[in-house]
């Protein structure tokens, strides 16, 4: 019976080391967290949002203190963005900051810096600043010279046309005139009138020579200043 109790004990460890070698190599479960799980994860696959262009603010362009009923082109930051004319101002929302807006008649380019703020409304107005500049504002036609040319007066229009549409110019030209009868021998007065048209292309300036010819009724005296009558731009 002492021989047998060693055997029962090297029995009992034997069981217990093989109960622990199972245990040791059983698989563990390695899957790796969700990425919908993982807040690390999830701040790294996050989309940018774009979804905000920006405040804005408004901005109009005028020039309702000149004569022209042309409409002019408004530039800002160097963009077109538009036309405005004398009775219709150019509204515009425009990103907060600094901007550069000009007003363009023919070649000549009024400018003006401006700030804009989201909710804050932001006018400018370049009837001034065209009207100081700007010799001419529509289209119309001036007598450069005139002078006798025997029984007629020569006059040398210019035609001038400032906006950024083609034209034809057309007018009347008279002048008054004094005379001898050459029956009674009196002075009398008179007048004489011509028509003249010319066309002429946008942002140019076109002159012209037309005379007058005078009555003959006897030997003309004395003339006055020719007179631009009735000009009508089409």
């Amino acid at each position: 019976m002492k021989q047998l109790v060693p055997c029962v004990l090297l029995m009992a460890v034997g069981f217990i080391l093989a109960a622990g070698c199972v245990a040791v190599t059983k698989p563990i479960n390695a899957t790796p967290p969700s990425p919908a799980t993982d807040p690390g994860l999830n701040k790294t696959l996050k989309a940018p949002d774009n979804s905000d262009p920006g405040s804005k603010g408004p901005l109009r362009v005028s020039i309702s203190g000149i004569s022209t009923p042309a409409s002019l082109s408004v530039i800002l930051d160097d963009v077109a963005a538009g036309t405005v004319n004398r009775s219709n101002p150019l509204d515009l929302m425009v990103s907060e900051g600094n901007h550069t807006v000009k007003v363009c008649m023919s070649m000549v380019c009024e400018q003006e810096n401006v700030t804009t703020r989201f909710g804050k409304y932001m006018t400018v107005d370049f009837s001034e600043k065209l009207q100081q500049d700007v010799e001419f504002l529509s289209p119309t036609a001036h007598i450069i010279e005139y002078y006798r040319n025997g029984d007629a007066v020569s006059v040398t229009l210019e035609f001038i046309n400032p906006e950024s549409v083609d034209h034809t110019i057309s007018l009347d030209l008279s002048v008054g005139y004094t005379f001898i009868d050459g029956r009674s021998h009196v002075k009398l007065g008179d007048s004489a009138t011509t028509k003249s048209s010319m066309f002429v292309k946008a942002g140019q300036r076109e002159t012209k020579q037309v005379d007058i010819a005078l009555g003959s009724g006897g030997s003309i005296m004395s003339f006055g200043n020719p007179v631009v009558e009735n000009l009508k731009v089409k």
